[in-house]
């Protein structure tokens, strides 16, 4: 039995997105242009991680999803084409410059009827979702947005969520930062804190994967 994870150079990942995953023709359209026209396109998420979250909106029956975090929208779209005609994505966004270059796409896609997007602080936006549609009520949640209000996502997110439903919280090894004893940012200690949490969590099942900047997967008991 292998004792370490395989380590993936750039062939071995090329490889990867080759055979491994799939990834629409709007995806592909949005993330050429989200890489090639905006300064800070690390912010999305890699196409195997977008192809993982599709699985997992599918294989949890997920009609109903909150995303927070949006950016320039391709996260939004994995979920909402994973999502059943009917589905309904709320996507929470503070920075209003970058949604519209996605809804091109999500429209591209016929999936923009399902996505319901609000340009907000996160913190307040999800109270007001609490508020309309009252706890339970979702199915599954995509945390993506500033790392020091995790916790409170996080457990909004619980909140939402049904029993049986998933979370997904991204960047959860933070470029490898969270083991680095040196970096005592903000930042870096939210992550830190976020993590220590979910896996003391007894009203969770969780693992963390090492795709992409690292994502913990969690269903919620």
């Amino acid at each position: 039995m292998a004792d370490r994870s395989i380590r993936l150079d750039d062939p071995l990942e090329d490889y990867i997105r080759k055979v491994g995953m799939r990834e629409s023709q709007p995806l592909r359209k949005l993330r050429k242009v989200t890489n090639e026209t905006l300064v800070n396109a690390q912010l999305a998420i890699l196409p195997e991680e977008a192809c993982l979250l599709d699985l997992l909106v599918r294989l949890s029956g997920a009609k109903r999803a909150i995303e927070i975090g949006v950016y320039a929208g391709y996260s939004t779209l994995a979920i909402a084409q994973a999502l059943p005609d009917d589905g309904y994505l709320v996507a929470l966004e503070y920075d209003k410059r970058f949604p519209p270059i996605g809804r091109v796409y999500w429209e591209e896609a016929k999936v923009d009827h399902k996505i319901d997007l609000r340009l907000c602080e996160a913190k307040a936006g999800i109270e007001v979702i609490l508020a309309e549609n009252g706890p339970e009520s979702f199915d599954f949640a995509f945390i993506d947005a500033d790392k020091a209000g995790y916790m409170t996502y996080y457990e909004k997110c619980l909140q939402l969520i049904r029993p049986g439903g998933v979370i997904c919280v991204d960047n959860v090894l933070w470029y490898g930062r969270v083991i680095d004893p040196d970096d005592t940012t903000h930042q870096t200690a939210a992550i830190r804190a976020i993590n220590e949490h979910i896996v003391a969590d007894e009203r969770v099942d969780m693992s963390m994967l090492t795709i992409g900047d690292g994502l913990t997967v969690v269903r919620k008991r």
